[in-house]
C-alpha cells in the first residue's frame, strides 16, 4: 500500500540503507532519517509549533536542506523559500505565508533574519554537528519560539506537507497549499514512472526550494526506499567530478542545466565512460529535441522528458523508458493524473485538436488559499486548467503549444513562442 504521509513514506527504506548523501559526507541511513523526523517533530512542538503551522524555511543547497524538508514536513507545514530574496521579498512571503516560524543556518546572516524580527516571527537556528552525516542536524531557538502546539504529533494524510507560490511577474503569487496525500501521490507516479528501486542513486543538482527538486529529486527517491545525493547547487564545472565520486544512476534537470552539462562532456570523457547512467530525466520546461538526441548519444541512456507544474504537485505526464517510446517534442503521456484537453467552454477534446491542458488526480492541489476568484476560474467540472496549450495524439502523447497567456497573434495566425525556440535551435 502507498505511503499517504511523509512519515510513512520514510518506513519504505531499509534502516540501513542511505537516504540522503552529498559529495565528501557520509550519507544519512534511513534509520537516521526516521530519528531525525521523531526530534525534529518533539522540538517544534516543544517551540509551540505543530500540524499546519507553517515553517519557512530558508537555507543553502545540500542535504541538510533536503533533510529539513523531510523532517520538518513530516510534523509541519513547509515552506521553502529562495535564499537569494532581498529582504522586502523575505518580507511579502513571511507575511503572506503567516509563517508560525523561520529556520536559517546557524551563523547566516540572511536579510530573511530581519525581516523575520520585522513581522515578529520566531527564528529557528539549524546547526549540523561536527563529523555528522549528510543531513543531520540540530534546531534550537533564541528563545521566542515557544508556547503548546495546537496539534501536535506526526501531520496526516490531508494535512498540508508544503505551501509553495506560483511564480508570476504581472500579478500577485498564488498559494498553493500541498497536502500529504498530494506529494505522496506524485512521489509514487514518478517511482512508478521511472522504475525507481532501493538500488538507485539521484544526483540531485535542482534548488531545494522548488517543486522539481523537492519531489522530483528528493521525495521520490525516499519513496523508493533509494538515495537522494545533494550538491550545493548547479555547477557545470564540478558535475563530473560529482558523478565519479557518487556514480549515480540518474539525475533530474531543466534543459539549460542538461545544455550545460553537455557541452562540458567532451572535455571529460573519462569521466563519462564511467557514469553508468540507468536514465537521465527533464521537466520544468521544454527540451529542444536536438538536445534530447545529444544527450542521448553522450551518456548512451535514455533522456525522460516530463511535464510538471506546482499546482501538481509536479509530475502531470511522462515519456516511457525503454521499451515504452520517448518522444521528442512530446511531454508524454499522463503520468499518475488524468490529463486531457478542453476548449473555452468546458468540453473535453478528441486527439489532434488543440486546446487547454486539464489535469484532475489525488497529486493536484485542491484550491489557490483564500484566492475564491483564482478558483473559479482555474477549475472546471474537477478539472484543473493548466493555463498551457497542447494537443494529444493518437497514441495520448502530449504536446504542449505554449502558454495561453503567452499566444502571439499575428495576421490571424496563432504563435507560440515555443514554436520560434524550435526554428532557432
Amino acid at each position: 500500500m502507498a505511503a499517504t504521509t511523509i512519515r510513512e513514506l520514510l518506513r519504505v527504506g531499509s534502516p540501513d540503507a542511505p537516504a540522503i548523501g552529498a559529495p565528501e559526507r557520509e550519507p544519512l541511513t534511513y534509520a537516521g532519517l526516521n530519528a531525525l523526523a521523531d526530534d525534529t517533530g518533539r522540538a517544534l512542538n516543544d517551540f509551540g509549533i505543530g500540524r499546519n503551522d507553517r515553517v519557512a524555511i530558508v537555507l543553502p543547497n545540500g542535504p541538510e536542506m533536503a533533510a529539513a524538508f523531510v523532517a520538518i514536513g513530516a510534523n509541519a507545514t513547509t515552506a521553502p523559500l529562495n535564499p537569494g530574496y532581498r529582504e522586502d521579498e523575505f518580507t511579502f512571503y513571511l507575511d503572506d505565508l503567516s509563517a508560525k516560524a523561520l529556520v536559517v543556518l546557524e551563523g547566516d546572516n540572511t536579510p530573511a533574519v530581519a525581516s523575520a524580527e520585522k513581522l515578529n516571527v520566531p527564528v529557528l537556528r539549524l546547526s549540523v554537528p561536527s563529523g555528522a552525516p549528510a543531513g543531520s542536524f540540530e534546531l534550537y531557538s533564541d528563545g521566542s519560539a515557544s508556547g503548546r502546539a495546537s496539534a501536535s504529533g506526526p501531520a496526516a494524510e490531508e494535512d498540508v506537507a508544503l505551501v509553495l507560490h506560483t511564480s508570476g511577474t504581472t500579478s500577485r503569487p498564488k498559494i498553493v497549499p500541498l497536502t500529504h496525500g498530494n506529494v505522496c501521490a506524485s512521489a509514487s507516479h514518478i517511482v512508478s514512472t521511472l522504475a525507481l528501486s532501493p538500488a538507485d542513486r539521484c544526483l540531485n543538482i535542482m534548488p531545494l526550494f522548488h517543486i522539481h527538486g523537492l519531489i522530483a529529486a528528493t521525495l521520490s527517491s525516499l519513496a523508493a526506499g533509494a538515495s537522494v545525493w545533494c550538491t550545493p547547487g548547479f555547477n557545470a564545472l564540478r558535475f563530473f567530478t560529482w558523478t565519479d565520486e557518487i556514480q549515480p544512476s540518474w539525475y533530474t534537470a531543466v534543459p539549460t542545466m542538461h545544455q550545460a552539462i553537455l557541452a562540458r562532456a567532451p572535455r571529460n570523457k573519462e569521466a563519462v565512460e564511467r557514469l553508468k547512467l540507468r536514465l537521465i530525466r527533464s521537466s520544468s520546461s521544454s527540451l529542444p529535441p536536438q538536445v534530447m538526441l545529444a544527450l542521448e548519444e553522450a551518456f548512451s541512456a535514455p533522456v525522460i522528458e516530463s511535464y510538471g507544474m506546482t499546482e501538481a504537485a509536479h509530475q502531470m505526464a511522462s515519456n516511457l523508458l525503454p521499451p515504452g517510446k520517448r518522444k521528442p517534442a512530446s511531454v508524454g503521456v499522463g503520468a499518475g493524473p488524468e490529463v486531457a484537453i478542453m476548449n473555452e467552454i468546458g468540453k473535453l477534446l478528441p486527439y489532434g485538436e488543440t486546446g487547454e491542458i486539464v489535469i484532475r488526480g489525488p497529486n493536484v492541489t485542491k484550491g489557490y488559499e483564500n484566492n475564491p476568484e483564482a478558483n473559479e476560474g482555474a477549475y472546471t467540472a474537477g478539472w484543473f486548467r493548466t493555463g498551457d496549450q497542447g494537443v494529444m495524439d493518437d497514441e495520448g502523447y502530449l504536446s504542449i503549444t505554449g502558454r495561453l497567456k503567452e499566444i502571439i497573434n499575428r495576421g490571424g495566425e496563432k504563435i507560440s513562442p515555443p514554436e520560434v525556440d524550435n526554428v532557432l535551435m
